[in-house]
């Protein structure tokens, strides 16, 4: 079932999302939701305060090649264990905030370690856009946007153009 995406400025995107304790048939059913939500939007990846749910959850997909098979990825409880002192820079972008892009610079590869939908523990290396989606996600679960890194003025004028959005919505004027 798709969800809707919160959009910012929205404070339920800003708070920090709590641990999954017991992996339930119900939190098993959010993240399936989840990535029907991503695949749809169309994106890479989603975090469960984005559909308004405060837990660490987080999906991803970041195969990107045509005829490439998706790898569809669920992580409940994602911490980055470990980041390089390499860095890269993506364009970056957010279902949340949508058509809004900026280039932002993470470390290039990451050590992270989640528990999956069988509730087994997983610990990947991720580089490239895997690193950077991972990443880009897990801020999601600390109440943080890919807009955080951007300077106060360039973060102002999304803000403001994304509750001008807002307002057209509401109004049925999209």
């Amino acid at each position: 079932m798709k969800r809707p995406i919160l959009l910012h400025p929205d404070p339920r995107l800003k708070k920090v999302a709590t641990p999954v304790d017991d992996l339930s048939d119900e939190l098993r059913a959010l993240a399936d939701d989840m990535l029907e939500t991503m695949y749809d939007a169309p994106g890479i990846g989603l975090a469960a305060p984005q559909v308004g749910v405060g837990q660490r959850l987080i999906v991803l997909d970041c195969v990107k090649e045509e005829g490439a098979a998706p790898q569809p990825t669920i992580m409940f409880n994602p911490e980055v264990l470990a980041s390089s002192d390499d860095r890269s820079t993506y364009e970056e972008g957010c279902l949340s905030i949508p058509e809004h892009f900026a280039d932002v610079e993470r470390p290039a590869e990451v050590t992270v370690r989640w528990i999956d939908r069988d509730g087994r523990e997983v610990t990947r290396d991720m580089d490239g856009l895997w690193a950077t989606c991972v990443q880009h996600e897990v801020d999601h679960l600390d109440g943080r946007l890919f807009i955080d890194y951007l300077t106060p003025l360039k973060r102002q004028l999304i803000t403001r153009k994304m509750q001008k959005l807002k307002r057209e919505r509401a109004r049925g004027t999209d």
